[in-house]
């Protein structure tokens, strides 16, 4: 497996003030990707809890900032807690706090910046999306340690980024129920198949330093289980598109997302850490996609 990294220190953040550089590259703003995982199933939740348009608007273009604010300290927060272990491996050698670009308190500074931003965010929602974004912190603070004590991190990591989904219907809708629990699950689902293949990126340096996840887990069975997750995630949201009645139009539009998930699942070579890659970042046009069938469901 040839050695690569995903940081993309060039571009636009190449052309900022050199010591903005290092929070630049912590906080990942050099690739957006993750900011989109974030934001798209809270998304998905605040259309499917169907508000009116106007608040629809509204909580989307909060839920878009808050995305951007939490997925930078959620960064920080990983980076902290990995920086030893990010040193040993080829991908995330370069990151600002293995590398000793940054030190540790400036990263906490910056952190304490980025979750009052998000704090601030929070306030504009109703209490009980409140109260659950900060219970959302709990899965923020122990993600990074799943890694070390299970071989199923990215589950943890569908726990955590895919909170989204159901903060965002209960801000729109202002209760919990069977829709809030399915639209949680199906982002978790989807969480966990396309984290497995980005975690395809690092199997040999995590066997080497005893990182466990469920790549190495399922290493050449991962094709049935990337399946397994992606059929699961487009039947729950079925599920949670019926239980919340949207229109029948909702249900055709599903095959979208299906095509592209299954698409991945072709397509996938655990020994091409760039076409991983690839395949993760695709993720974002299956997000845009479940949203828009969404929407059209809710036409």
């Amino acid at each position: 497996m040839t050695a690569h990294t995903d940081i993309v220190a060039t571009g636009w953040v190449a052309r900022m003030p050199s010591g903005w550089r290092p929070y630049l590259l912590l906080a990942r703003l050099d690739r957006p990707i993750g900011t989109w995982l974030l934001f798209l199933p809270g998304t998905w939740g605040i259309l499917l809890a169907t508000p009116a348009w106007t608040e629809a608007v509204r909580l989307i273009v909060l839920f878009g900032v808050g995305s951007l604010v939490m997925r930078s300290a959620g960064c920080v927060v990983n980076d902290l807690w990995d920086r030893d272990i990010d040193r040993l491996v080829a991908r995330t050698a370069g990151r600002p706090l293995a590398s000793g670009a940054l030190r540790p308190r400036y990263a906490l500074v910056f952190l304490a910046v980025l979750l009052l931003i998000g704090l601030g965010i929070l306030l504009q929602l109703n209490r009980l999306s409140q109260a659950l974004g900060v219970a959302s912190l709990l899965l923020v603070a122990l993600y990074p340690l799943a890694k070390r004590i299970t071989w199923w991190p990215q589950l943890m990591m569908g726990f955590t980024f895919g909170f989204g989904a159901p903060l965002g219907y209960a801000a729109g809708a202002n209760h919990l129920g069977l829709a809030w629990a399915l639209i949680y699950t199906a982002a978790i689902l989807w969480d966990l198949g396309f984290d497995t293949v980005y975690a395809h990126q690092d199997r040999e340096d995590d066997a080497l330093i005893g990182v466990k996840s469920t790549a190495r887990l399922f290493g050449e069975q991962t094709r049935p289980f990337l399946a397994a997750c992606y059929a699961g995630t487009i039947v729950v949201l079925a599920a949670a598109g019926w239980t919340a009645g949207v229109n029948a139009w909702f249900f055709p539009a599903l095959l979208l997302p299906a095509a592209l998930l299954t698409r991945q699942v072709i397509q996938l070579d655990i020994h091409d850490p760039a076409g991983c890659l690839q395949l993760f970042r695709a993720n974002r046009e299956v997000g845009l996609a479940v949203a828009l069938a969404l929407l059209v469901g809710r036409l």
